[in-house]
């Protein structure tokens, strides 16, 4: 069966909800009874990320455009060594509030942050959606691009800490309304130049679309969508190296594809072959693959590859992505985020970018009470396994018992196998919220993982991370001189004791969300690791004997041209 057969299947006549198998969940095992030393704080009120994130109504959501939320970025735009935070944010249809504009957070080096967003450049309304980071001119200055409804924006960093909005110069400004999603800065043709990849979720009319309970065609009076609103097209732009992009689309095999509700994107190595792939989560509708051809052009091969579908062969309202080693093989395995009544699909590489599905295995399968966003694989306890961490979230306020719900932890075993944590991992882990982005990373530079995230209609939450001493860590930032300056693509696989991980330099990942640049691998009890890396257009590094707990700066050509702690905090 081709997609397009699988397509067909697809409901198109009703207005009808996100995709959910109605499963239930799996048993739960016995307690492993090992302890876990990490614990997460909530400190976003006192690091003064306080103002509120505006998607829809407070009681009801009119439109599709409003439930689906927002990601948001770690990122370090100011090239002082500390990280600062971007928060994208929406609008409420017929009333915005004047306040409503993404969010620029500069980091204080003191726990705070300052909003910075007027005095960037960065203040706008309207409804904005993903967001990947990178530097696409090479100058050094880590660059925005924001997608949402009804125009996407590129913000140019002028490293003064101001930013530009150049989209119409750059050849972006899509002369038709789309109301598009996941986006991911690659280097698909291997040029040293950051190229640029969007999908878009569906075709959204406001004049055309019924409002919520105005069509019996929609379920119980709520909005309607996304099953039987036409698809989303999804392109991709060639950076020509003057500042500008030329779509090519057709050209590289994307338009090929059948459509589908595409959300989040990420651009990896998947099969090992040194070329970045193109991995599409898309809601309700058979999720995409993009296997790069290595000549300007792309395969989908999600149904071939495994990353489709459920291991039952249906579809799943794919949200978010994880990618990481999970079984610590050196290849990157993929975690996708569902909606309540569904586990999340666990695909696990072969090496050469075959996948099987290992979500009953995984122990995953345990929890299917929530709605599933923003997930990351990382080692948020030093151990040496990249464990995972999700945040959920209802789309109706109108059911207000079921719009909050709390974060969810699944600490890794060892050998694939996870175990949900629940209520020993801190009070940040168990508040409510209706939630949807997530980015990870160490605002705080105190060598572990820290997470910020979108909460609906809230502000932000910063989950500061206290990890118990006695594991050890490694943080890998890369700097392209031949590849892009961003190292985008970038491979750093690092052996410690008998275990080795891979990891990657990701431009999105979680849901429609960017996280920290430096790559953080945890290294349990080991003091020293050896450090290989393959740079963006496939040449080779390595690093023996790195010592542990610090942060290494590696220039593509130089080595290390720096290793040590972190810039100093201000007092």
């Amino acid at each position: 069966m081709t997609r397009r057969d699988l397509l067909a299947l697809v409901p198109a006549s009703a207005l009808g909800q996100m995709a959910s198998r109605g499963v239930k969940p799996m048993p739960r095992g016995k307690p492993s009874g090992l302890p876990f030393h990490a614990r997460f704080t909530d400190v976003a009120a006192p690091a003064g990320l306080r103002e509120p994130v505006i998607y829809g109504g407070l009681d009801r959501d009119l439109y599709i455009i409003e439930p689906m939320g927002c990601g948001l970025a770690f990122f370090d735009y100011d090239n002082d060594g500390w990280l600062d935070i971007l928060v994208l944010t929406g609008s409420r249809f017929g009333d915005p509030p004047r306040e409503a504009s993404a969010r620029l957070y500069r980091n204080n080096r003191d726990g705070t942050f300052s909003d910075v967003t007027q005095a960037a450049g960065l203040f706008r309304a309207g409804y904005q959606y993903g967001v990947t980071v990178g530097d696409y001119n090479n100058d050094g200055f880590e660059d925005l691009f924001l997608t949402g409804w009804d125009r996407n924006i590129l913000y140019r960093n002028n490293g003064d800490g101001t930013f530009t909005d150049v989209t119409r110069e750059a050849g972006l400004l899509d002369p038709h309304p789309r109301f598009s999603t996941g986006c991911a800065f690659v280097d698909y043709d291997r040029d040293g130049r950051l190229d640029l990849f969007v999908a878009n979720y569906l075709v959204f009319d406001p004049d055309s679309v019924p409002r919520a309970g105005q069509s019996k065609s929609c379920s119980e009076n709520l909005f309607c969508g996304p099953r039987g609103l036409p698809y989303g097209r999804h392109s991709l732009y060639r950076n020509n190296g003057d500042g500008t992009f030329t779509e090519v689309s057709e050209a590289a095999g994307i338009a090929k594809a059948s459509g589908g509700y595409g959300l989040t994107v990420a651009a990896a190595d998947f099969d090992n072959d040194g070329w970045p792939d193109l991995y599409v989560a898309c809601d309700s509708t058979p999720s995409l693959m993009f296997r790069n051809n290595h000549n300007g052009t792309f395969t989908e091969q999600a149904i071939e590859t495994g990353v489709a579908l459920s291991d039952d062969g249906m579809v799943q309202a794919g949200m978010g992505l994880g990618v990481g080693d999970l079984r610590l093989s050196g290849s990157l395995d993929i975690v996708k985020t569902h909606f309540s009544g569904d586990t999340p699909a666990v695909y696990l590489n072969d090496g050469r970018g075959n996948f099987h599905d290992g979500t009953v295995r995984s122990g995953l399968s345990v929890e299917t009470r929530f709605i599933d966003w923003g997930i990351g694989a990382a080692d948020l306890d030093n151990d040496g396994n990249p464990d995972l961490f999700l945040v959920t979230g209802g789309i109706y306020p109108e059911l207000q018992a079921e719009y909050r719900t709390p974060r969810l932890i699944f600490r890794n075993l060892g050998g694939g196998r996870f175990e949900e944590l629940l209520g020993q991992a801190g009070p940040g882990i168990d508040a409510p919220h209706s939630s949807r982005g997530c980015a990870f990373g160490d605002f705080d530079n105190d060598g572990d993982v820290d997470v910020v995230i979108v909460n609906h209609n809230e502000p932000p939450s910063l989950l500061r991370n206290d990890v118990d001493p006695g594991n050890h860590w490694l943080k890998v930032k890369l700097a392209g001189v031949q590849s892009n300056r961003s190292a985008i693509g970038a491979r750093v696989t690092v052996r410690y004791g008998d275990r080795v991980q891979a990891q990657e330099v990701l431009s999105q990942s979680s849901y429609l969300s960017v996280s920290d640049s430096r790559l953080h691998f945890g290294l349990g009890a080991e003091k020293k690791a050896r450090v290989s890396i393959r740079w963006p257009l496939g040449h080779t590094e390595q690093l023996d004997d790195v010592d542990a707990d610090q942060l290494i700066r590696v220039q593509e050509g130089a080595g290390i041209v720096h290793a040590g702690r972190f810039p100093p905090r201000r007092s």
